[in-house]
């Protein structure tokens, strides 16, 4: 399959950032924008660009992770499932689309000013500008780029001399009144000037073809949003302080006017011409990246395939380039874009909600394939910032953007059952989404879950010890892989181990492409083998790829009957309530004993401390400390914490229990009973003293923990030493 062509620099992304953002933004929306807010329409696209701010800096964390074409359709497929994939890809496809279609429309505003064009040639004017478009585009996107270039640079330079020009010239009568409709209107405003700021999204959409991506991409997002909100605030305010608000609430070429009141009649001509270029530019860098919405979509079949096609030459998608050009050129000819704007405007707030959302389940999933470059500050509550705005402004926005998310679902969803009901991706949230998740987003999701269990078993490559006592399941995270081997054999009570590597991959990634081992993966089996060779154990290695490493891990377990499952931990167990961390699934989810090690790079074990909690069954948890011992050859200590308010006679009792059930082991052990109001900083201190911690799983968590997905062993996470932490079924 052939690939696109890896061609923009950084300057050629942030000029196709700013180019998208620069045009009807900036040349035409100010006046709307002024109507609904006064004089205050400056500060409604400062905050705008901050409430924008949570989901560029998602998305700069979400393209590095995905360095893909499709942009936020992609993240939203990988994290929401094909179903909302197929809907959020419609619904930016469209909103992109039309913003375009709204720039050559404004663009004949611009174009009046230089020769006289009346309502029915103004089209005539935009369906032939979109004509050039779509050949910049069908002949390569770096010919794009270089346009895009120039084109900002020139009115980036236009507009700083206007601000320079105007800004002396500021009068304070016309800055009154500042809110014109109050609060209300200064959010309407808000969530009206959103839309200025969706070039964001067009440079994620061609993250495919930006180099260095891990670099470039978030880099040029912050700094394109930085410099266009810069622009927006200062030009904004000039216009407001020359121009009266009765005027500019009227104007569609508000820039052309001020311009004209500046510097005189010719200064005007020069910058209608500039107004013309760069809504051109814009309209250029929206067909760039809505026509990668529907090649994304074809490659996951979730469009006609013709769209992925990718032209000999050029390496571009002429189809859903051309495509995307007739949907532009029905849109000019026959509706009224500016209303259809705003519905796009609104499901464009939607997107990037969607966005913020995505980062949090991805990394709260932790996915093994989502290893992004670039991670986003101050998370979760940059997100959860990004989320509450969105819909704050998606409620001020009143009915329309309620009709428009309607109706693009709706469309989304035929689309979907049409051709892509038997897609055999999910996405990340079905798999590892609690129960409120898995019933609000996919109906019937545990038989779905049981079909997903029969292939992934198809997946498995190589034959399986089918009596292994215990599976160890590779992930990549482990500290050593022949330390976890090690623990698996010491706690198994059968002759065998499977030692199993696991590779998950994107749902977009074929598993075919991996049929050669990658050098960690043959390194690993070699000191496998070594270790298995030099301590006499029998011990089996295979390697799995998967998109789907929880359902896979819980059908190993089935596969080999084994009774342990034994896997490196870094002491989390689930988090939230939609959403859970894959341990957290495998918990409810295998039939098996389930043991997570920590390792703290400790190699010699001579010294074990158990640490039992309460509920636990002592005998059982013992009998598995007494078999690793004897393994290292080491002591074991059982550890009793009691409060200070524990009577001498429940301790007494305590201490006689215990001591009968440790004069059962064949080992050399001890008995240590503690006195203390702090559990936690107990264990911690003693386990300085010793080489392993083994700890029972709590019983139950609470209710609070479930909720608000807390998930942290404490006592895993502060110990001194190696975890070993052990849930067993029986």
């Amino acid at each position: 399959m052939k690939k696109l062509e890896r061609s923009l620099s950084l300057p050629y992304v942030i000029a196709i950032s700013v180019g998208g953002m620069l045009g009807s933004g900036i040349f035409v929306l100010p006046g709307f924008a002024a109507s609904l807010t006064g004089s205050s329409v400056w500060l409604a696209y400062l905050i705008g660009a901050i409430c924008v701010l949570p989901a560029a800096l998602s998305k700069s964390e979400l393209a590095t992770a995905m360095p893909d074409s499709g942009g936020t359709y992609v993240y939203i497929e990988r994290a929401f499932g094909p179903l909302f994939g197929t809907i959020s890809g419609l619904g930016l496809w469209l909103s992109l689309l039309l913003k375009s279609s709204f720039a050559l429309i404004g663009l004949g505003a611009y174009l009046s000013v230089l020769i006289n064009v009346d309502d029915g040639l103004s089209k005539v004017v935009a369906l032939g500008f979109l004509l050039i478009i779509l050949l910049l585009n069908i002949f390569g996107v770096k010919k794009v780029g270089k346009v895009q270039l120039y084109i900002v640079s020139l009115s980036l330079i236009a507009l700083s001399v206007v601000f320079f020009i105007g800004f002396p010239l500021v009068k304070t009568e016309f800055l009154s009144p500042f809110l014109s409709d109050g609060n209300t209107g200064l959010i309407s405003a808000i969530a009206f000037v959103y839309i200025s700021y969706s070039g964001v999204i067009k440079i994620a959409a061609i993250a495919g073809e930006i180099k260095n991506p891990n670099k470039n991409l978030p880099l040029a997002m912050v700094l394109s949003l930085l410099c266009i909100s810069a622009v927006y605030v200062f030009i904004v305010f000039v216009l407001v302080g020359n121009i009266p608000l009765s005027s500019l609430s009227v104007d569609l070429k508000p820039i052309h006017t001020l311009s004209n009141l500046l510097g005189g009649e010719y200064f005007g001509y020069a910058i209608a011409g500039i107004g013309v270029l760069t809504l051109m530019s814009g309209a250029n860098s929206g067909v760039l990246a809505s026509s990668r919405f529907p090649f994304a979509m074809s490659r996951d079949l979730l469009m006609p395939s013709f769209f992925s096609k990718i032209h000999n030459k050029h390496l571009t998608p002429v189809a859903a380039i051309l495509f995307t050009g007739l949907l532009m050129a029905l849109v000019i000819v026959f509706l009224d874009v500016v209303k259809i704007a705003k519905l796009a405007s609104a499901f464009m707030v939607m997107m990037f909600i969607s966005v913020n959302f995505c980062v949090i389940i991805l990394r709260e999933t932790s996915a093994q394939w989502y290893n992004p470059s670039y991670k986003s500050p101050f998370y979760p509550l940059l997100q959860i910032f990004g989320i509450i705005s969105g819909f704050i402004l998606l409620v001020f926005l009143g009915f329309l953007p309620v009709l428009s998310i309607l109706i693009i679902s709706i469309i989304g969803t035929f689309v979907y059952f049409i051709k892509g009901k038997d897609a055999t991706r999910t996405g990340v949230l079905r798999n590892y989404g609690h129960v409120p998740a898995l019933f609000l987003f996919y109906k019937k999701n545990r038989k779905l879950l049981k079909k997903e269990g029969k292939f992934i078993s198809k997946t498995l490559d190589g034959k399986l010890v089918s009596k292994a006592g215990a599976v160890v399941p590779l992930l990549g995270n482990e500290n050593s892989a022949e330390m976890l081997v090690e623990i698996a054999s010491a706690i198994n009570s059968r002759d065998s181990v499977q030692v199993v590597n696991i590779t998950e991959v994107p749902n977009q990634t074929f598993l075919d492409a991996f049929k050669q081992d990658t050098p960690r993966i043959v390194s690993i089996a070699r000191r496998i083998k070594k270790l298995s060779s030099s301590r006499g154990l029998s011990v089996d290695f295979e390697s799995v790829v998967t998109h789907e490493v929880s359902n896979t891990v819980a059908q190993l377990s089935g596969q080999t009957n084994c009774d342990w499952l034994v896997m490196a931990w870094n002491g989390k167990a689930h988090s939230g309530l939609l959403i859970r961390n894959p341990i957290g699934w495998l918990l409810t989810h295998v039939n098996s004993n389930f043991a997570l090690f920590k390792d703290s790079g400790i190699k010699n074990i001579s010294k074990v401390l158990i640490a039992l909690r309460p509920g636990r069954k002592d005998k059982n948890f013992l009998v598995v400390s007494e078999r690793l011992c004897r393994f290292y050859g080491a002591s074991l200590t059982l550890l009793h914490i009691v409060p200070p308010s524990f009577s001498k006679t429940a301790t007494n009792k305590m201490e006689e229990k215990s001591a009968t059930l440790l004069s059962n082991l064949k080992i050399k052990n001890d008995l240590k009973i503690v006195v203390s109001d702090d559990p936690l900083n107990s264990i911690t201190s003693i386990s300085s003293e010793y080489d392993l911690l083994i700890l029972g799983a709590p019983e139950k968590d609470s209710w609070v923990n479930v909720l608000l997905g807390t998930g942290r062993d404490r006592f895993t996470e502060s110990s001194a030493c190696s975890v070993l932490r052990i849930t067993m079924k029986n």
